[in-house]
């Protein structure tokens, strides 16, 4: 039987946690759920047969340590900047991790050891970064297989209301971490448009918006998100001459924001 820890029980986690339960029971899946308020595991665990909720601190490493070698594979849904302390325990014993985040620079140097210890640590999985990926290299591999040539690419992705549920002036909604919805919009932004490397500052992120329809959909704004020239490597389109990776969002929360920012 499977052992999955999943650290973290916030917004992020709900479906995720929900996913594994049901699915639990088919596969031969133990679900343990960590959170720092053990009340937040139990509401997500909510009583169910194959799970598990527990109190859990990341700064208690001895705790760590034991839940990291009790498990078979290891999610975290941690915020992105303790994911590390975790993904170093896990390459430690030799146990699979997985995550929704970028990949820092420390998930990265892990690497090399974690491939020689023959486990995975596999990051950006969730929508975006994750399923973008995924559509993305669907599309460029459709396109080569036909033998086309790839001179753009842009990218639009957003967690986006559900029509009957969008009911304020915002057009949005908290569906995971506030903070983390602000730090994303505190970011450079650089990407290639036409041929020419483009660098926009965080207090002009919500300033540089671009306007457009979606058939039956209505009115959408898209922001240039994070550094999109890493994934011309990435992608294997280093010859590109235009790569776009944006954030989308209902017409008008760029505006509210730039007020924030």
């Amino acid at each position: 039987m499977s052992k999955i820890l999943v650290l973290g029980a916030g917004l992020s986690s709900s479906d995720l946690i929900k996913y594994l339960l049901d699915h639990s029971k088919v596969l031969g899946w133990t679900v343990r759920v960590g959170c720092r308020t053990l009340e937040s595991a139990r509401q997500k665990v909510n009583n169910h047969p194959n799970g598990q909720a527990i109190q859990f601190d990341i700064n208690n490493s001895k705790q760590l340590q034991e839940e990291v070698a009790w498990a078979t594979v290891v999610i975290s849904m941690l915020p992105a900047y303790m994911h590390p302390i975790v993904a170093q325990e896990c390459v430690k014993q030799g146990k699979h991790m997985l995550t929704a985040s970028y990949v820092s620079d420390t998930m990265k140097s892990l690497h090399v050891e974690a491939q020689q210890k023959g486990i995975a640590l596999l990051n950006e999985v969730g929508v975006d970064p994750g399923i973008d990926h995924m559509s993305a290299m669907r599309v460029i591999d459709s396109i080569r297989a036909k033998g086309g040539k790839i001179n753009g690419f842009i990218s639009n992705t957003g967690g986006l209301i559900a029509p009957e549920s969008d009911n304020n002036p915002w057009n949005y909604k908290f569906t995971w971490n506030p903070r983390n919805v602000v730090l994303a919009g505190q970011g450079v932004a650089q990407y290639l448009e036409n041929g020419q490397y483009k660098y926009t500052p965080y207090h002009r992120i919500f300033k540089n918006v671009r306007e457009f329809d979606i058939l039956d959909l209505g009115k959408f704004e898209m922001y240039p998100n994070r550094d999109s020239l890493k994934y011309k490597e990435i992608y294997g389109i280093e010859d590109i001459q235009t790569i776009i990776r944006g954030t989308l969002r209902r017409a008008g929360y760029c505006k509210a924001w730039d007020v924030f920012v």
